[in-house]
Protein backbone atom coordinates (compact mmCIF):
# COMPACT_ATOMS: atom_id res chain seq x y z
CA UNK A 1 0.00 0.00 0.00
CA UNK A 2 2.92 2.66 0.96
CA UNK A 3 4.98 2.93 -2.32
CA UNK A 4 8.22 3.21 -2.29
CA UNK A 5 10.20 6.34 -4.02
CA UNK A 6 13.88 6.35 -5.02
CA UNK A 7 16.11 9.38 -5.36
CA UNK A 8 19.92 9.79 -6.17
CA UNK A 9 20.94 8.92 -3.02
CA UNK A 10 18.09 8.26 -0.60
CA UNK A 11 15.15 5.45 -0.61
CA UNK A 12 11.97 6.55 0.81
CA UNK A 13 10.04 3.47 1.82
CA UNK A 14 7.25 2.31 4.42
CA UNK A 15 8.23 2.20 8.26
CA UNK A 16 9.58 -0.77 10.06
CA UNK A 17 9.55 -1.49 13.63
CA UNK A 18 12.69 -2.31 13.54
CA UNK A 19 12.98 1.86 12.81
CA UNK A 20 12.34 2.18 16.39
CA UNK A 21 15.55 2.70 17.58
CA UNK A 22 16.35 5.11 15.57
CA UNK A 23 12.77 7.10 15.68
CA UNK A 24 12.67 6.47 19.68
CA UNK A 25 16.83 8.60 19.30
CA UNK A 26 15.34 11.00 17.46
CA UNK A 27 12.94 11.76 20.13
CA UNK A 28 15.02 11.48 22.78
CA UNK A 29 17.17 14.75 21.14
CA UNK A 30 15.93 18.05 22.05
CA UNK A 31 18.11 19.34 19.10
CA UNK A 32 16.37 17.54 16.61
CA UNK A 33 12.63 16.65 18.13
CA UNK A 34 12.42 20.47 19.14
CA UNK A 35 10.27 21.52 16.23
CA UNK A 36 8.51 18.32 16.10
CA UNK A 37 6.50 17.73 18.74
CA UNK A 38 9.29 17.97 21.82
CA UNK A 39 11.04 15.08 23.45
CA UNK A 40 9.27 11.75 24.30
CA UNK A 41 10.08 8.64 25.76
CA UNK A 42 10.80 5.52 23.65
CA UNK A 43 7.27 4.29 24.25
CA UNK A 44 5.89 7.63 22.59
CA UNK A 45 8.07 7.41 20.09
CA UNK A 46 6.86 4.34 19.20
CA UNK A 47 3.35 6.35 19.05
CA UNK A 48 4.40 8.96 16.69
CA UNK A 49 6.12 6.03 14.65
CA UNK A 50 2.54 4.34 14.63
CA UNK A 51 0.67 7.43 14.01
CA UNK A 52 2.53 7.51 10.32
CA UNK A 53 2.24 4.17 9.94
CA UNK A 54 -1.77 4.82 10.31
CA UNK A 55 -1.57 7.76 8.53
CA UNK A 56 -1.24 5.85 5.18
CA UNK A 57 -3.72 3.67 6.01
CA UNK A 58 -6.48 6.55 7.04
CA UNK A 59 -5.49 8.95 4.63
CA UNK A 60 -3.87 6.74 1.66
CA UNK A 61 -0.34 9.32 2.14
CA UNK A 62 1.77 9.87 4.47
CA UNK A 63 5.56 10.62 5.79
CA UNK A 64 8.19 7.82 4.78
CA UNK A 65 11.14 6.54 6.91
CA UNK A 66 14.07 7.91 4.50
CA UNK A 67 17.42 5.83 4.75
CA UNK A 68 20.27 6.36 2.62
CA UNK A 69 20.68 4.35 -0.57
CA UNK A 70 24.02 3.22 -0.12
CA UNK A 71 24.12 1.18 3.40
CA UNK A 72 19.96 1.61 4.07
CA UNK A 73 21.37 3.68 6.79
CA UNK A 74 17.98 5.43 8.48
CA UNK A 75 18.36 9.35 7.63
CA UNK A 76 14.88 10.38 8.99
CA UNK A 77 11.17 11.06 7.57
CA UNK A 78 9.84 13.28 5.21
CA UNK A 79 6.28 12.84 3.34
CA UNK A 80 2.87 14.37 3.07
CA UNK A 81 0.87 15.10 6.43
CA UNK A 82 -2.40 16.27 7.58
CA UNK A 83 -3.84 14.66 10.38
CA UNK A 84 -7.13 15.67 11.58
CA UNK A 85 -7.00 19.73 12.44
CA UNK A 86 -4.30 20.18 9.98
CA UNK A 87 -5.03 23.51 8.25
CA UNK A 88 -4.58 21.49 4.64
CA UNK A 89 -1.51 19.12 3.38
CA UNK A 90 1.90 19.55 4.09
CA UNK A 91 5.14 18.86 2.94
CA UNK A 92 7.24 17.98 5.89
CA UNK A 93 10.64 16.30 6.83
CA UNK A 94 12.67 15.78 10.25
CA UNK A 95 16.07 14.41 9.72
CA UNK A 96 18.71 12.80 12.04
CA UNK A 97 22.04 14.68 12.92
CA UNK A 98 24.01 12.69 11.00
CA UNK A 99 21.64 13.08 8.28
CA UNK A 100 21.87 17.09 8.34
CA UNK A 101 24.01 19.22 5.98
CA UNK A 102 24.03 16.71 3.03
CA UNK A 103 20.93 18.07 0.81
CA UNK A 104 19.46 15.18 2.01
CA UNK A 105 16.02 16.91 3.28
CA UNK A 106 15.49 19.00 -0.34
CA UNK A 107 16.33 15.57 -2.62
CA UNK A 108 13.51 13.73 -0.02
CA UNK A 109 10.84 16.85 -0.33
CA UNK A 110 11.16 16.59 -4.66
CA UNK A 111 10.09 13.25 -4.40
CA UNK A 112 7.67 13.60 -1.91
CA UNK A 113 6.33 16.59 -3.61
CA UNK A 114 6.52 15.18 -7.07
CA UNK A 115 4.79 12.30 -6.09
CA UNK A 116 1.64 14.69 -4.07
CA UNK A 117 1.83 15.92 -7.65
CA UNK A 118 1.97 13.40 -9.91
CA UNK A 119 0.55 10.58 -8.47
CA UNK A 120 -1.80 12.29 -5.86
CA UNK A 121 -3.26 14.92 -8.63
CA UNK A 122 -2.73 17.89 -5.70
CA UNK A 123 -2.02 21.41 -7.23
CA UNK A 124 -0.53 23.11 -3.75
CA UNK A 125 0.96 21.91 -0.50
CA UNK A 126 2.20 24.11 2.85
CA UNK A 127 4.90 23.18 5.01
CA UNK A 128 4.42 24.55 8.64
CA UNK A 129 7.74 26.19 10.46
CA UNK A 130 8.39 27.92 13.43
CA UNK A 131 10.17 30.69 12.91
CA UNK A 132 13.05 29.94 14.83
CA UNK A 133 13.77 26.66 12.44
CA UNK A 134 16.65 28.16 10.24
CA UNK A 135 17.32 25.02 8.45
CA UNK A 136 14.06 23.80 7.47
CA UNK A 137 13.48 27.52 6.17
CA UNK A 138 16.44 27.04 3.89
CA UNK A 139 15.28 23.87 2.25
CA UNK A 140 11.66 25.85 1.86
CA UNK A 141 13.29 28.38 -0.02
CA UNK A 142 15.42 26.09 -1.89
CA UNK A 143 12.31 24.37 -2.91
CA UNK A 144 10.75 27.17 -4.14
CA UNK A 145 8.32 28.09 -1.12
CA UNK A 146 7.24 31.04 0.02
CA UNK A 147 6.49 32.51 2.95
CA UNK A 148 2.11 33.16 2.82
CA UNK A 149 1.42 34.38 6.46
CA UNK A 150 1.56 32.79 9.71
CA UNK A 151 -0.66 30.64 11.83
CA UNK A 152 -0.79 28.93 15.58
CA UNK A 153 -1.00 25.25 15.55
CA UNK A 154 -0.68 23.22 18.78
CA UNK A 155 0.98 25.53 20.44
CA UNK A 156 3.29 26.36 17.97
CA UNK A 157 3.45 29.39 15.62
CA UNK A 158 3.91 28.70 12.13
CA UNK A 159 5.28 30.54 8.94
CA UNK A 160 2.81 29.10 6.39
CA UNK A 161 5.53 28.37 3.35
CA UNK A 162 3.39 27.59 0.27
CA UNK A 163 4.80 25.52 -2.52
CA UNK A 164 4.53 26.16 -6.27
CA UNK A 165 1.91 24.29 -8.08
CA UNK A 166 3.08 21.71 -10.15
CA UNK A 167 4.91 21.90 -13.64
CA UNK A 168 2.65 21.72 -16.64
CA UNK A 169 3.65 19.14 -19.13
CA UNK A 170 3.10 19.86 -22.66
Amino acid sequence: MVPTLETERLVLRPWREADLDDVAAFYANEATARFVGGVCTRDDAWRRMAGMVGHWVLRGFGPWAVVEREGGRYAGSCGLWAPEGWPEPELMWSLVPAAQGKGYATEAAVAARRFAYQNLGWTTLISLIVPENMPSRRVAARLGARVEGQIQLRGYRMDVHRHPPPEKRH
